[in-house]
């Protein structure tokens, strides 16, 4: 089995999001009809207190890349914020799939710091 995962394209913290369980084959099938590069990435589950976090480790053009996202059940609720998260990137355009697959984070330019 495979996921079918479908957001919406708006920007920002709020965003309508499906997630379907399809079979491999169908996968296979909407893989092959995809715009490429395809966007390469492993996704770990990490539980912190009563919430999980997605864990997106990228690979391919987005290799060094690392995000975490947290699915809350209403805006604004309360969260622990675990010490191995970095930098709030929710409304930064650049770390969308979208973008990523456009603008790879190997093309990147560094980020200067103070």
């Amino acid at each position: 089995m495979a996921w079918l995962n479908i957001k919406s394209a708006t920007i920002g913290s709020q965003r309508q999001e499906f997630e379907y369980e399809i079979p491999f084959d169908d996968a296979s099938a909407l893989l092959s009809l995809a715009r490429k590069p395809l966007i390469e990435k492993t996704r770990y589950l990490v539980r912190v207190a009563q919430y999980v976090w997605e864990i997106d480790v990228f690979e391919g053009d987005n290799v060094g890349l690392v995000v975490a996202e947290i699915e809350l059940e209403r805006l604004g609720a309360m969260f622990q914020k675990p010490a191995w998260v970095g930098k709030e990137v929710t409304n930064d355009l650049r770390y969308y799939n979208t973008s990523l697959s456009l603008h790879p984070y190997k093309n990147w330019k560094p980020e200067k710091t103070l």
